[in-house]
């Protein structure tokens, strides 16, 4: 049974960093698509960024040069950097996977149950 299990949430003021990370168990880790999404209250869930079975990376337009996606392949961990935080990032955030080596938009098999990442102007 695949379970994946985000930590690092938290609050911050405007221009601070988290880190997130996703926990794995139960997956084929490594050679395979793992991702990032979030939810703002009220709003459709968002992809946020994606890192491929080859460790190609994908970062959205309103994220980009502020968020950084990793492994931590002897962790079996996925790592999501985030630095000059926004208000506009505040939501809830979600660790995904799925069981082929490419990804495609927010089409995972696997999703974690999200930590929360409030930020405050």
């Amino acid at each position: 049974q695949v379970q994946l299990v985000e930590s690092g949430g938290g609050s911050v003021q405007a221009g601070g960093s988290l880190r997130l990370t996703c926990t794995t168990s139960g997956y084929m880790y490594s050679n395979n698509c793992m991702g990032w999404a979030r939810q703002a209250p009220g709003k459709r869930r968002e992809g946020v960024a994606s890192i491929n079975g080859g460790n190609i990376t994908y970062v959205e337009d309103s994220v980009k040069g502020r968020f950084t996606i990793s492994k931590d392949n002897a962790k079996n961990t996925l790592i999501l950097h985030m630095n000059s935080l926004r208000p506009e990032d505040t939501g809830t955030y979600f660790c995904a996977a799925r069981s082929l080596y490419f990804c495609s938009g927010l089409i995972y098999e696997h999703w974690g149950q999200g930590t929360q990442v409030t930020v405050s102007s």
